[in-house]
């Protein structure tokens, strides 16, 4: 299956945000809700099962300047296996211009047994433009081993490199889930949040090893990553600071 969305925000030159464009094919639906905090939310629509194996899933957002959106889905993604010797990807790619805020809070990707699996994000953020962004991987169903996943995050603020993270779990990953990499949690991700408003926060890991905080050298940015036993603590670990979703 291919499919292909398109979220364009743009400022309405009252304070608020309106979208331009919102379109989608099925698995990538793309619905409107409303809010009261400012700006506008999306949350993406899974119509169909996977990702499976041989799908080729793209997502472009753009937020304009004084926009800002936040993009949650209503639940995890399970990639599954599908046609033999074939992979799944999704691809996410999004422009967040400056004095604008993107806020994506997806839940969490599930690598089922036997699948194979890309996650992609590639982000380019202005100078002047706020961004959160999280991934959260959670290795296999209950009781199972997971197949093969990569998730790969690219981040750019103001032309230059911020974040470059790649990860991959499953029989092709050999070590994936040994001391130098999962240590055997099943669950794991990351939240960035580049904010021109508030500092780098210093670095900080927690007693048991499992939350670190690294404040990044492009920017007024701070990466958190963990690893947990469940879905639920990983959220926890992972959920952002509250904060309006308008602009300044």
């Amino acid at each position: 299956m291919r499919a292909a969305a398109r979220l364009v925000a743009r400022a309405d030159g009252r304070g608020g945000t309106t979208l331009v464009e919102l379109r989608g094919e099925t698995p990538l639906l793309l619905r409107q809700v409303p809010t009261r905090r400012g700006g506008v939310t999306v949350y993406v629509v899974g119509g169909a099962a996977g990702p499976l194996a041989g799908d080729d899933l793209r997502l472009h957002i753009e937020v304009g300047a004084g926009a800002a959106v936040r993009v949650h889905t209503v639940a995890a993604s399970v990639a599954l296996p599908g046609r033999p010797d074939a992979t799944s990807r999704m691809l996410v790619r999004a422009v967040v211009a400056a004095g604008a805020a993107l806020h994506w809070l997806p839940e969490q990707l599930v690598a089922a047994a036997g699948c194979a699996h890309v996650a992609e994000s590639r982000i380019s953020v202005a100078d002047g433009g706020a961004l959160s962004w999280r991934d959260e991987l959670v290795c296999g169903r209950y009781g199972e081993e997971p197949g093969d996943a990569v998730v790969d995050t690219v981040v750019d603020h103001g032309g230059r490199p911020l974040l470059r993270q790649s990860l991959a779990v499953g029989p092709d990953a050999p070590g994936w889930a040994g001391p130098a990499v999962l240590g055997g949690a099943p669950a794991t991700g990351s939240l960035l949040v580049l904010d021109p408003s508030r500092p780098a926060e210093p670095p900080l890991v927690t007693a048991g090893g499992t939350v670190a905080r690294l404040p990044l050298a492009g920017g007024p940015a701070t990466l958190w990553t963990a690893t947990a036993p469940d879905a639920h603590t990983l959220r926890r670990h992972l959920t952002p600071p509250e904060a309006p979703l308008a602009t300044a």
